[in-house]
């Protein structure tokens, strides 16, 4: 074959296949310029692109979630909706007062009947007007304890201060209402801080009604009294091994503690004529558990005490009795309570006729003197029941547990008053006196029917 033209082939091949591969990477190119501009011209593209890790993970979280259960996903859900809605409905409930941010853990009504005081775990302690407690609003005044929060709190004789036991200082710290320059009650400032004496935890903390004295106590067994100004004056041993109670009762005579041992121990703080300090010294014991006493409460003159232990027992016991010379209380009323614990809290009416009992988020009431069951509330707050009490005129019924304070109308104190009512009208002597009980009657019937069934 002809050399010439065996050298054309291969030069005419070589060109071939060189046009063929500048082809390929022309129309290469012509697809990657493509392919950006269109990237340029979705700006969707870009944020996708950018975000694509994180929308991983989010899928992944999602994932989590639901194989995780109902309850993260609830979570989820409750926080986007904010805090659930307070829906409790009573017949005898009267009004519910919100205002606080944090769990209440005490109540106080003062001794002119006006307010009313709580504090909560969130620094705050708010005074309520009690003749608004009928009211939709409520008018309040609000005082902040600082770096600190108040788990207990107590009125002064004279309304005009309140006491609080601060949480993280350990230490009780008094507090007097001041005035805005409308003269309405405002501007509240401290005025005594007591010195850090209890090494443990205090629950219990008194303001005597005479004004001479405050009370704390401790959980275990230290027990001090305390000049209005935050001086020492006493202190006792309860002897209790751990105590759950500790109050200073209603005539400002008496300080009691009770605990694990199966007995009250109450003492009478002493002064003299020219308003001295003078001792304690041991009054009486309740005694007639055979187990600790959770909690204990007096009446409005101090002559009743009521009980409630770990025996699964509640008493009613007489206190106002002679002992200075030897005599002892006794115990007039004894009822079944076996679900009590040491969250366990009991109330007595002012009058010493009604008993409340309460644990984890219910209430249960009792005839104190015939140990009858009066009725029972339940699911109250969210959280266990901190606080209950009776007003002085058993108009009210209130309780802590959550963020709310619960206001009932004291239907079983007006059911028991009826009762009495109708048997002095049966052996009433004179038509004078049987019309004043029957209309006093008829007025009880009103607040009875005007409440109940009600929601």
């Amino acid at each position: 074959m002809d050399p010439a033209l065996i050298l054309l082939t291969v030069i005419v091949g070589l060109i071939l296949v060189g046009g063929f591969v500048l082809a390929q990477k022309i129309g290469s190119g012509s697809k990657t310029a493509e392919g950006v501009a269109d990237h340029k011209s979705d700006p969707s593209a870009n944020k996708t692109n950018r975000t694509h890790p994180g929308q991983e993970a989010n899928c992944i979280g999602q994932q989590n979630t639901h194989v995780g259960g109902g309850k993260k996903k609830a979570m989820l859900n409750s926080k986007r909706s904010g805090p659930a809605k307070d829906t409790f409905q009573h017949p005898w409930l009267v009004s519910t007062l919100k205002g606080h941010s944090g769990r209440v853990l005490d109540l106080d009504l003062s001794e002119n009947g006006k307010w009313l005081a709580s504090c909560d775990s969130d620094r705050s302690v708010i005074l309520w007007t009690v003749k608004e407690f009928r009211d939709k609003e409520h008018k309040t005044i609000r005082c902040n304890v600082n770096y600190d929060h108040a788990t207990k709190v107590k009125w002064s004789p004279d309304s005009k201060a309140f006491i609080v036991q601060k949480a993280t200082e350990n230490r009780a710290e008094v507090y007097k209402l001041g005035k805005k320059e409308d003269g309405s009650v405002g501007n509240i400032q401290p005025c005594v801080t007591f010195p850090a004496q209890h090494e443990t935890d205090v629950i219990g903390l008194g303001f005597s009604p005479t004004g001479k004295f405050v009370m704390t106590c401790s959980d275990k067994t230290s027990l001090l009294i305390w000049s209005i100004h935050g001086d020492v004056l006493a202190s006792l041993d309860t002897y209790h091994m751990t105590t759950y109670c500790a109050k200073v009762s209603p005539c400002g005579k008496f300080v009691a503690s009770s605990g694990f041992t199966p007995d009250v121990k109450v003492w009478e703080v002493k002064f003299k004529r020219t308003g001295e300090f003078e001792k304690v010294a041991r009054a009486f014991e309740l005694t007639g558990h055979t187990s600790g006493v959770f909690s204990f409460d007096f009446s409005a003159d101090s002559s009743r005490m009521a009980t409630v232990s770990k025996d699964g027992t509640w008493k009613i016991f007489k206190t106002n009795v002679e002992f200075e010379r030897g005599q002892d209380p006794s115990q007039v009323a004894s009822g079944k309570f076996p679900q009590a614990d040491e969250r366990t809290l009991i109330a007595l009416s002012a009058n010493g006729q009604v008993v409340a009992i309460a644990r984890q988020t219910s209430v249960h009431f009792f005839s104190a003197v015939t140990t009858e069951d009066m009725g029972q509330i339940h699911n109250l707050h969210t959280s266990p029941i901190t606080s209950i009490l009776f007003d002085r005129e058993d108009r009210w019924f209130l309780t802590a547990g959550d963020k709310h304070i619960r206001v009932f109308k004291n239907i079983p104190g007006l059911t028991l008053q009826k009762r009495e009512l109708e048997k002095k009208v049966a052996s009433a002597s004179t038509s004078g006196l049987k019309d004043r009980l029957m209309s006093q009657i008829q007025d009880i019937d009103i607040q009875l029917t005007s409440n109940v069934g009600k929601k």
